[in-house]
């Protein structure tokens, strides 16, 4: 017994001192990367310079376009534009972001033109800053396949997407310049991009006015055909802006350029790296290969890439709305502009 229990004795002697040399070891470990970070990147929240670099960011929440027309802004966030010009970004999404500018919850946001017209001209606490990388509008009247043209929609189902908004303005001036009235058709709100799409194919509309990629998708598909391109019809009507809240105009107006440079650097870099860019948009859109090559090809003459507000443009814009009933009144540029922040090119 002795005997026995000497040889257990010695044996734990032995894992001990095995779990005492491990434990040393792994100190040892952590002790030399201390400061060098676990996330394999190089970089740590413990490192002090890093923490440094991130107190000394400016932090704008900024409200950009979902889809595609605010891909190309995430894609420059992930290439490090907005660091560089010292910004910390915080993307925030919601289809409405006249309560958030007015409560300080969103700073910078994108915005449809005739909407920030309307909102800013009535008193809403913002003002436009800037163009958005296109100003004309991507909307298209396409049709069943069946259809020639834009007369023989005469008494049939026309979606006019959202009533009072910008794709409702361009889908009553194509039938307009056609000789059609809305009331010569069956004039439908059938919603937006997959839902405009969907009451098409699924026949509730025989042409409805949309986005791409669903007129690509459309003529791939063989499920409807192109009538007419909204900017042939309205080809100064403007349709997308930047605009900033009047408090943080206020407090940090060096911001606002800084986040403008960094949007159109983004918007630069993804015309030029188209290739690399349609691998990120891929990623994000599932969408075939071919009907994002049609896509980007038929909008590369709406890809401006001019953050300059043509005030002319919103003049004439203004009095269209009117004319259709979308807005009471032509407000005066002084109470809606702030352009000051639009870099140098």
């Amino acid at each position: 017994m002795k005997k026995r229990s000497a040889i257990q004795r010695r044996k734990l002697s032995i894992l001990i001192s095995g779990l005492l040399t491990m434990i040393l070891i792994a100190g040892c470990a952590s002790a030399g990367n201390s400061g060098k970070g676990n996330t394999g990147t190089g970089e740590s929240e413990l490192d002090p310079t890093n923490k440094s670099e991130q107190e000394s960011l400016i932090k704008v929440r900024y409200n950009a376009f979902t889809g595609v027309s605010g891909l190309a802004v995430h894609f420059g966030a992930e290439k490090g534009f907005f660091k560089e010009e010292g910004l910390d970004v915080q993307f925030i999404t919601t289809d409405n972001p006249v309560p958030g500018l007015t409560s300080g919850d969103i700073d910078i946001a994108d915005f449809s033109t005739t909407r920030a017209i309307v909102a800013a001209g009535k008193g809403a606490p913002f003002k436009i800053v800037s163009s958005l990388f296109r100003t004309k509008g991507p909307f298209y009247l396409i049709a069943k396949t069946d259809i020639a043209s834009v007369e023989d929609l005469k008494r049939k189902k026309v979606g006019g997407a959202v009533f009072g908004s910008g794709l409702d303005a361009y889908a009553q001036i194509i039938l307009k310049e056609h000789g059609l009235s809305k009331e010569e058709v069956t004039y439908v709100a059938n919603g937006v991009h997959e839902a405009a799409y969907a009451s098409l194919t699924a026949g509730q509309v025989d042409a409805t006015i949309i986005h791409e990629p669903f007129v690509s998708l459309a003529e791939k598909e063989g499920k409807g055909k192109l009538l007419a391109k909204g900017w042939d019809y309205l080809p100064n009507f403007h349709t997308g802006v930047l605009v900033a809240s009047d408090s943080f105009i206020a407090k940090n107006p060096e911001a606002i350029e800084k986040l403008l440079r960094a949007y159109l650097k983004s918007q630069e870099y993804a015309k030029a790296n188209l290739d690399e860019y349609k691998q990120y948009f891929s990623q994000h859109v599932k969408i075939d290969a071919e009907v994002l090559d049609a896509m980007f090809e038929r909008e590369d003459v709406l890809w401006e890439n001019n953050l300059n507000v043509d005030q002319a443009a919103l003049q004439e814009t203004q009095e269209i709305q009117v004319q259709l009933g979308f807005q009471d009144k032509v407000y005066g540029l002084d109470e809606i502009l702030d352009l000051r922040f639009i870099p140098k090119q």
